[in-house]
C-alpha cells in the first residue's frame, strides 16, 4: 500500500490523535518513523506546533512503554523483535554515552524503539529517560513540521543535516 495514501487517511480521519498514536507505536515497534506522518499532517492542514506536541507526547508515552517492556521482559523478548547485534551495540552505546545517547537517538535516524527497549533492559533512570526523549524528539519533530518540505526540496536540507551532524559530534566529543 502507498505510504502517502495511508498517511493521508490517518491524518484526515484521526487528526492529532492519529499523530499521537502513530508516534506512540513507532516508539515501541512500528517500522515507519513518525516524521512521515508529521510532515503529512502539516501538508493536510493540521497545525505544525500541535502536531509536533502530539508526536512528541506519543513518542514519550510509546518510549516509556518500550522502556517498561525492556525492563520487565528484557533480553528474550528484545531478541525476538530485534537483531542481537542491536543488543551488543546498544550496550556499548549506553556505556559510552549514557543519557546523552537517548538525546542523540531521539534526534537522529538511530532506531528510537531499540533505544527505548534497551533503556529498560539496562535499567536507565526512567525520569532521565523521559527528559532525554523529550529533549531529543521535540526539536527533531518541530523541524520536520515546520521545515520538512523545505528540507526535502532545497539545499537547506544538506546544510541543516550538516549542522545536525556537527551538533551530534560535539555532544559525543563533550561526553568523551
Amino acid at each position: 500500500m502507498d505510504l502517502y495514501i495511508v498517511a493521508k487517511e490517518i491524518i484526515l480521519n484521526y487528526g492529532y490523535f492519529g499523530i499521537f498514536f502513530l508516534s506512540m507505536i513507532e516508539a515501541i515497534f512500528f517500522p515507519i518513523p513518525p516524521d512521515v506522518f508529521l510532515l503529512s499532517s502539516t501538508y493536510f492542514g493540521l497545525d505544525p506546533l500541535l502536531s509536533t506536541v502530539m508526536a512528541t507526547l506519543g513518542t514519550v508515552v510509546g518510549g516509556t512503554i518500550g522502556y517498561f517492556l525492556g525492563y520487565k521482559f528484557g533480553h528474550p523478548i528484545f531478541l525476538k523483535l530485534f537483531n542481537e547485534k542491536y543488543l551488543i551495540k546498544g550496550e556499548e552505546f549506553f556505556n559510552k554515552y549514557g543519557v546523552f545517547g537517548i538525546v542523540i537517538a531521539g534526534f537522529t535516524p538511530i532506531p528510537y524503539k531499540v533505544i527505548a527497549w534497551l533503556s529498560g533492559i539496562f535499567e536507565m533512570n526512567l525520569c532521565l529517560f523521559v527528559i532525554a526523549t523529550f529533549i531529543g524528539r521535540f526539536p527533531r519533530f518541530i523541524m520536520v513540521a515546520y521545515f520538512g518540505d523545505l528540507i526535502k526540496n532545497l539545499k537547506i536540507g544538506a546544510i541543516l543535516a550538516f549542522f545536525i551532524f556537527a551538533l551530534c559530534l560535539i555532544i559525543i566529543k563533550i561526553k568523551k
